[in-house]
């Protein structure tokens, strides 16, 4: 026997995978987790008795509900399906998979959109924060179409704005989760950097790449992957984020300076092998790095436009918009943190899961 679940199979930036309405899932975290895994197919590393695709970018769920908050139009909850192993992580976000989260659910109802754009206040379940998202809405009707490009996205379509408010300390509460812009481990500058989300920014050169590489070349460095997990591992713990072995964040990035017009170059790692562009959540958190003196994105940086941080990845490029204020030391404080995203839907229905999963 099969029990069926609605869902709606959308791309958000440049992840894709389901979205589910809260009610539709089990309350019990456990149940909900191991319905999870059968619906994606895990933990088969080709996910071939699921939906999910067989890597990380692909194997992701939104889940989104009413809110109960003043002044909150949703909630919605991120999830991050292991490919490989029968894990589901909800520690990390995914400004990707935001994108879609208010035509999702506008289209289910949970809110009502106006002409000729929506704005929807989302509070996100697993940083504390909330997120303004401006949906276009012509006529009171969610549009698709649109001239945003997104690189690592085929085609174009209609903008959706992201606003991230207050976005400082998502997981760790403090801006700088060590007090310092840079710190030295093992012999190698670090910035450790909470914005959207935690992050490790080490300089390229430092260990012994360019920063222009594809993810491919990444990729297959073996020797880079194991210099970084220990790198990161040990910022974690001055961070205060505990022992991080096996588990997605912090996330760690190299930067260099930029080479086609762009603010800075970088490689986003999630965290054992590179990012195929740049995740919304980690480009934020660069982008406000790349505005504190003294750390190593700042260093590496343009500094002509400080409003505006473009990002140079491996598929192309990204924009980010802070508005930022000063505090009495002169470290900005970091008030919105704005980036374009498009979505689409690509299919939606029911995913049949098997009732033994529900034992």
């Amino acid at each position: 026997m099969l029990t069926d679940i609605p869902c709606m199979l959308m791309r958000g930036g440049t992840s894709k995978g389901p979205f589910f309405l809260e009610e539709d899932l089990p309350r019990d975290p456990h149940l909900r987790d191991r319905v999870l895994l059968a619906v994606m197919g895990s933990p088969d590393i080709r996910q071939i008795d699921g939906i999910g695709g067989g890597d990380s970018l692909t194997s992701k769920v939104v889940i989104v509900g009413r809110s109960s908050r003043p002044g909150i139009d949703l909630e919605y909850l991120f999830a991050q399906v292991a490919v490989g192993v029968g894990a589901v992580d909800i520690a990390p976000n995914c400004g990707n998979m935001l994108a879609g989260v208010g035509p999702f659910a506008i289209s289910r109802g949970l809110v009502q959109a106006h002409d000729p754009v929506t704005s929807i206040r989302v509070f996100n379940r697993n940083t504390g924060k909330i997120i303004e998202a401006v949906v276009q809405t012509p006529g009171g009707v969610v549009t698709y179409d649109g001239d945003a490009r997104v690189d690592g996205v085929p085609g174009t379509g209609a903008p959706i704005v992201l606003n991230f408010l207050d976005a400082a300390g998502a997981k760790t509460g403090k801006l700088l989760p060590t007090g310092n812009p840079v710190d030295v481990i093992d012999g190698i500058e670090v910035s450790c950097v909470d914005l959207a989300s935690p992050l490790v920014f080490v300089r390229a050169a430092d260990l012994g790449k360019t920063g222009y590489e594809s993810k491919r070349e990444l990729d297959a460095d073996p020797a880079l992957i194991a210099r970084i997990e220990p790198l990161r591992r040990e910022a974690a713990l001055r961070m205060g984020m505990g022992d991080v072995a096996g588990k997605v964040l912090p996330k760690f990035a190299i930067v260099a300076p930029p080479r086609n017009g762009g603010t800075l170059a970088a490689r986003y790692f999630v965290p054992w092998n590179c990012h195929s562009a740049f995740a919304v959540t980690g480009a934020l958190c660069l982008g406000a790095t790349a505005r504190i003196p003294g750390t190593v994105a700042y260093e590496v940086a343009r500094q002509d436009e400080p409003g505006t941080v473009v990002i140079e990845h491996p598929a192309g490029s990204l924009e980010t918009r802070m508005t930022t204020r000063r505090d009495d030391t002169g470290v900005p404080i970091f008030e919105r943190a704005g980036i374009v995203r498009t979505a689409r839907p690509l299919l939606e229905g029911v995913v049949h899961v098997a009732d033994d999963v529900w034992a």
